[in-house]
């Protein structure tokens, strides 16, 4: 009959209304699953490692269990396509507006290159921010709002604070606390506590690199305020040195929690191995991490980067495969309504998990203190295209694995591995380990370097391990110390939960203090309006007081350590200082005037001997010459035909023009005598070895001549054309003797005098006596001295010593 079919055949509508209907039983059996936290996981594959073969059928098996599971989401392949594509659209629209907004392959390299030395901290932290949570109630709730946690501090301080605010408070791509400092130095006057010599004068506004000279020379309320308060610019200098040697303390504690964590992971997969034997291979790694440094920051970028990116791959590939596999709604814990419940369900315990939290965002501070090596661009693009949407499915992949198996708190990340890729990210991770120290090294190298130049840090050996990048460099001494004080971290602590309490502490000061130096840039020199100023300390400062607050109970479990090694550091930079401005202030009160020098001359009979004579002073202020002048007059008897006394002063600017590093003038009234600034940003190298130097200063003195005899030409005209020619021949002459001195005088070669001062303090203040007597006197005698920092010709030296009583 034509209205009846035959049983084992279906009319298409039918099977049409059947395909639906299973379907909708799907949906709904899925959406049952995903509401179902306890449904029961699937067992892990077992590992294989007896063949190739076994290992490549595991992975077959992973990729198909993976792909089943998203099959059972998405069974319509029409579905699937369209959903495919329209990822793949937005990943190329996302790359294309990358590109085009942020600039040219350079920077997209650029950007490649940071992931190996920026942001190897920040990238490894899931491996120890849940095994110091102490998290009592180990349920979906707890892991839901701690997650809520991490993803806004991520969001915050990464993003908002970081990435848009504070990278653009640079000094022309430098970066660090000291480039803040030398940033208000420039734009008001507050530079005279880091020593007389490295105030500002009217002169700096018209280098090339100092910045907006009209903004510069605006005098806002708040610029006339610090430049007349001497409490204030005290304390911005404490601060700046603190948040220098805290970063340094970071530079200590990185290697020491990112190698030991990532080490500790083979005890969650073998735990027959020791504790010792873990410590062991860590201290041989970091050993040869610190060796590396040698080769310079490209070289390392280019081995550690493609590590890096295959870190973020495959932390990024395990996240979706944890959430998918254990809890594919985690994500709801983005909102910030599970952040609030969980402070409010938690009270004091939450507060007190901030300490341990607050290690998801260590590394941000590297983005600012590493800008010199990069640039603004390289590092927004890197963050916000790859690591930060790495950080968050990676800590959201573990959550939902602890929801499942909280008992893994203490190896979570390596624990939420599939068994058949344990050992190849085991290996990926130790080398991402090995790479998250590179970032605060660099960093401590760069803010280093600027603490030397501002004379706030004694000289150590800088070496400059790039053509193209000038502010790559290494320094040997504080590579060994690190190295040192590294190991014996790791010695001492034994595990990573010791180290995480000191890691917390150092992480947060740093990132306070350049809160405030970043709001007091906003007034000072961006003029930003109060409002704007007290919404950024608001939200910025209060999260930072709060996470800070929170690490106070662990300064008695090793939060100690950060603030000894900084305090250490803090005691040298600041005596160091201390003793610098000491001595400038005795040269600047007995100096020898031209009048004194005039009679010095006339009573011990000098005689002049040819020759040119380069003699380092610290005067610039106030004309006079510098004490050891007349301590070499008594001593040698006799005076070059030309005497060029030479100031090396240190300008707030990143780097000083050729055309703009000399400042030529006549001497004291003597014939022959000259001086000279030379002047250097604080990331120009300063090298006397070629005579290019010595040429630069006699081609600048002989301009000078030539400029004095164009005034003095134009001045005659008003007289008799008989007279006139008269003393424009005589004035001719006179120049033109001159400049032949000065060439015969170049030819002979320089004599370079370099001081050798003894600073001793006769005061009745114990505390000076030992700041004075003790210890800067053993720094300046440990230190490199100016020969070595300056590179002088040894063959062409001569050191003077004398002692200065205060």
């Amino acid at each position: 009959m034509e209205g009846n079919a035959h049983p084992c055949q279906s009319s298409p509508d039918r099977d049409q209304g059947a395909r639906a209907a299973a379907r909708a039983v799907d949906f709904e059996e899925c959406v049952q699953v995903l509401d179902d936290p306890g449904q029961p996981s699937p067992p892990p594959l077992p590992l294989r490692l007896s063949s190739k073969a076994d290992i490549r059928r595991s992975l077959s098996r992973t990729s198909r269990s993976f792909s089943s599971r998203i099959n059972s989401f998405y069974k319509d392949q029409e579905v699937r396509r369209v959903i495919l594509s329209s990822v793949r659209r937005f990943l190329a629209w996302f790359l294309l507006f990358f590109a085009q907004i942020f600039g040219c392959r350079e920077t997209l390299w650029l950007a490649y290159q940071t992931l190996g030395v920026v942001y190897g901290d920040l990238g490894t932290s899931p491996l120890y921010v849940y095994p110091t949570a102490q998290i009592d109630s180990r349920n979906e709730r707890e892991y839901l709002g701690v997650l809520s946690v991490i993803f806004w501090t991520l969001t915050l301080i990464g993003v908002v604070k970081y990435v848009l605010i504070v990278l653009h408070a640079n000094d022309h791509g430098e970066g660090g606390t000291f480039a803040l400092y030398s940033l208000l130095c420039r734009h008001a006057n507050v530079g005279r506590h880091a020593g007389k010599h490295y105030g500002r004068l009217e002169s700096d506004s018209e280098f090339s690199y100092f910045g907006d000279a009209e903004r510069v020379r605006v005098h806002t309320r708040a610029k006339m305020v610090l430049e007349k308060s001497e409490i204030a610019q005290k304390i911005l200098l404490v601060c700046v040195t603190f948040g220098t040697c805290m970063v340094i303390g970071d530079g200590v504690l990185t290697p020491a929690i990112s190698v030991l964590s990532s080490i500790g992971g083979l005890r969650s997969q073998v735990p027959a191995i020791s504790q010792t034997v873990v410590i062991a291979i860590s201290c041989v790694i970091i050993s040869a991490l610190f060796l590396l440094q040698s080769i310079g920051t490209h070289r390392v970028s280019c081995i550690f980067s493609p590590i890096m990116a295959t870190w973020f791959a495959s932390t990024t590939v395990i996240g979706i495969y944890n959430i998918m596999n254990y809890y594919p709604t985690v994500l709801k814990a983005l909102s910030p309504h599970y952040a609030i419940r969980f402070f409010v369900r938690n009270k004091r315990h939450g507060w007190e998990m901030l300490n341990s939290i607050v290690l998801c965002i260590t590394g941000a501070e590297a983005m600012f203190a590493d800008l010199g090596h990069f640039n603004i661009k390289a590092i927004q693009i890197a963050f916000i295209a790859v690591v930060y949407p790495s950080l968050i499915i990676t800590y959201a992949g573990e959550t939902a694995f602890l929801i499942k198996h909280p008992e893994h708190r203490i190896d979570a990340f390596f624990k939420s591995v599939p068994s058949p890729v344990f050992w190849p990210v085991f290996v990926v991770a130790t080398l991402a380990a090995i790479v998250a120290s590179q970032a605060l090294i660099t960093a401590t190298f760069s803010v280093l370097k600027q603490s030397v130049s501002f004379g706030c840090f004694p000289r150590i050996k800088l070496v400059h391990t790039s053509a193209s990048q000038e502010g790559q460099i290494y320094s040997p001494e504080v590579n060994y110390l690190l190295l040192g004080l590294c190991l014996a971290v790791v010695i001492g602590f034994q595990d990573s939960d010791g180290i995480g309490n000191a890691y917390g502490v150092a992480v947060i000061w740093v990132m306070l203090i350049t809160t405030a130096l970043v709001a007091v840039v906003m007034l000072v020199v961006w003029t930003t309006s109060v409002l704007w100023i007290i919404l950024f300390l608001i939200v910025f400062g209060a999260v930072e007081v709060i996470y800070l607050s929170s690490t106070a109970e662990k300064l008695a479990k090793g939060g100690w350590v950060p603030f000894a090694i900084s305090s250490f550091f803090v005691v040298v930079s600041l005596s160091w200082n201390y003793g610098r401005r000491m001595k400038y202030e005795f040269e600047a009160k007995n100096r020898i005037s031209s009048h004194d020098f005039k009679n010095l001359c006339s009573s011990l009979e000098v005689t002049r001997v040819p020759g040119l004579c380069l003699f380092y002073s610290n005067l610039i202020h106030g004309g006079g010459l510098p004490p050891l002048m007349g301590h070499y007059m008594r001593a040698v008897g006799s005076l070059h035909e030309v005497v060029i006394f030479l100031t090396i002063r240190v300008v707030p600017v990143k780097t000083v023009l050729e055309s703009e590093r000399l400042f030529v003038a006549r001497g004291s009234g003597v014939k022959g005598l000259y001086r000279c600034v030379a002047r250097y940003g604080y990331l120009d190298h300063v090298d006397m070895v070629k005579e290019e130097f010595v040429d630069q200063v006699i081609a600048s003195l002989v301009d000078l001549i030539r400029s004095e005899y164009e005034e003095k030409s134009k001045e005659l005209e008003g007289r008799s054309s008989g007279e006139a020619a008269a003393a424009h021949c005589v004035m001719e002459c006179a120049a033109e003797m001159e400049m032949v001195e000065l060439d015969v005088a170049r030819r002979r070669g320089a004599v370079h005098v370099v001081g050798h001062s003894i600073l001793h303090t006769g005061s009745r203040s114990w505390f000076k006596r030992m700041v004075v007597n003790k210890i800067y006197r053993f720094l300046h005698s440990s230190c490199r001295s100016a020969v070595s920092t300056f590179r002088i010709p040894s063959s062409r030296l001569l050191e003077l010593s004398m002692v200065y009583e205060t």
